[in-house]
């Protein structure tokens, strides 16, 4: 059994390691630091050192969920550097490479993954399991109790392994604490504004939600060129901030009056916004932006998730026929993770993509119910958890 502090791989491939990790054990309950055992990957599989990770809404509304499978290793937005690697893995992946791990997988051979039009994996779907796609765990506690995966990443730990399909390579220059944003929030708002929506320059966008990843397609729509971006958010301290992500306009919700949400928005625009992103994960809200996208070309994209899975969404069949309005979910903003990351690191490098701005608290592993504590209390937008800090 070897230590994670110090690890030379030579010595640890094919082993298992002990490390450090913040375990969830119960529903709505502190983490807790544990030593735990991270077993050698299986075939397809790689072992990774998260140099850091960040915190992401989708980890607390798993967190809250009371049927979740706990104990469990939360966490699925990260960077590190393959320690080993499993058998049949490409030389696409070897050890030392900085990666970036996601829960969208990209196998490079199914239909969906191969065309241009979905990144949709066919053979290794997102299924939203707590176990590998063999059905069982790389995690223990030195006890031996199985601990379960998250999203496919779990990257709450020192250690975690993953399938290669599910791991990109990167540019081991970009700064971690920068590239592992691009794991899920902000690629999921950039590209939902350039992949999804393919917005155009001088557009009118609306995005309900302004939370990291609306704020990722504010971002997104602000290179892209939009002539006039609006935010709309509960929490009226979200219009300063906004700005610097390019929102043009503001909307406080709670202070409308008697009209509506997408009554303000038509007003405000030629007969409705060009694009309405829906980023909270409400089907209210999609209704809501679905009625201030504009006749005749105007798009609403589904880009939120909150835990409202199966939500049904309610829809007047008169205005989706005569009012010529798009409706589609947008997943991971639409991207191919192997392919796109790679460019959207190279256009944080060229100082293109602003990635600085996401970040607002950095801690240690040892404080990471505090960077539960600030996202909960909506004053954070990412907090970076270091593995050594």
């Amino acid at each position: 059994m070897d230590n994670c502090c110090g690890v030379d791989s030579n010595k640890t491939a094919g082993k298992p390691i002990k490390c450090r990790a913040a375990v969830a054990r119960k529903a709505e309950e502190p983490l807790v630091i544990e030593e735990v055992i991270v077993n050698p990957p299986k075939s397809g599989e790689v072992r990774i050192r998260i140099i850091c990770t960040s915190l992401c809404h989708t980890d607390i509304t798993f967190w809250k969920l009371k049927g979740a499978c706990f104990p469990m290793i939360l966490g699925h937005e990260a960077v590190g550097v393959v320690e080993s690697v499993g058998e049949n893995v490409t030389s696409e992946l070897v050890e030392g490479d900085t990666v970036i791990p996601t829960f969208v997988s990209d196998c490079g051979e199914c239909r969906d993954c191969t065309s241009q039009k979905s990144n949709l994996c066919s053979i290794f779907p997102m299924s939203g399991s707590p176990l590998m796609y063999d059905g069982s765990s790389r995690f223990t506690n030195i006890k031996g109790e199985t601990l379960h995966h998250f999203l496919s990443v779990s990257s709450f730990t020192e250690y975690t392994v993953v399938h290669a399909a599910n791991v990109t390579k990167i540019d081991p220059m970009i700064p971690p604490s920068r590239a592992c944003l691009l794991s899920c929030g902000v690629s999921t708002g950039v590209g939902a504004a350039w992949r999804s929506a393919n917005v155009e320059a001088g557009s009118t966008v609306a995005i309900f939600g302004l939370g990291a990843v609306g704020l990722a397609v504010a971002e997104g729509a602000r290179l892209r060129g939009a002539a006039k971006i609006i935010g709309v958010d509960v929490n009226p301290e979200k219009c300063e901030i906004s700005k610097a992500f390019g929102v043009t306009d503001f909307i406080d919700s709670t202070s409308c009056g008697e009209k509506s949400v997408g009554q303000i928005i038509n007003e405000m625009t030629d007969e409705g916004a060009d694009y309405c992103f829906e980023c909270v994960g409400k089907s209210s809200l999609v209704q809501e932006a679905y009625s201030c996208c504009r006749k005749g070309w105007g798009k609403t994209i589904m880009v939120g998730a909150d835990g409202q899975f199966g939500a049904e969404l309610m829809l007047s069949s008169s205005e989706v026929l005569l009012r010529g309005k798009t409706l589609l979910g947008s997943f991971f903003g639409g991207l191919k993770p192997k392919s796109d990351i790679p460019i959207l690191a190279k256009r944080y490098m060229d100082k293109e993509l602003e990635l600085d701005k996401f970040v607002t608290h950095e801690v240690g592993l040892e404080d990471i119910n505090r960077a539960f504590d600030l996202l909960i209390a909506g004053k954070s937008l990412r907090c970076v958890i270091w593995m050594e800090k």
